[in-house]
């Protein structure tokens, strides 16, 4: 009976430890949420800056001159990458995108 106890309480350690480090990870791989006030993560090697501007060029080869492309790069310098522009999101690329005639 104490071994079955002693066993029990090893995997219930062991869920728990997979369960926080899952979450920790999680954070890291969020950059809406993990990363706000840095530029660049040394930990991850992530440049927000630089996959924001990739972003923008990307977006603009997909819209042409439905995006405007300068205006959302200098967002991405403004911003230090905060809000990194996904060109299958409306809501991400609205303020960049234009009608044309």
């Amino acid at each position: 009976m104490n071994r079955m106890c002693t066993n029990k309480n090893l995997m219930m350690l062991i869920i728990a430890m997979t369960t926080l480090f899952c979450l920790l990870q999680l954070g890291d791989t969020l950059p809406s949420i993990g990363h706000y006030g840095k530029r660049f993560d040394p930990m991850s090697g992530i440049d927000y800056i630089q996959i924001c501007l990739n972003n923008c060029a990307q977006c603009k080869k997909m819209f042409g001159d439905y995006f405007q492309g300068q205006t959302c790069a200098e967002s991405c310098l403004k911003f230090k990458g905060k809000a990194i522009p996904d060109c299958e999101d409306i809501g991400s690329i609205a303020p960049f995108l234009n009608a044309l005639e």
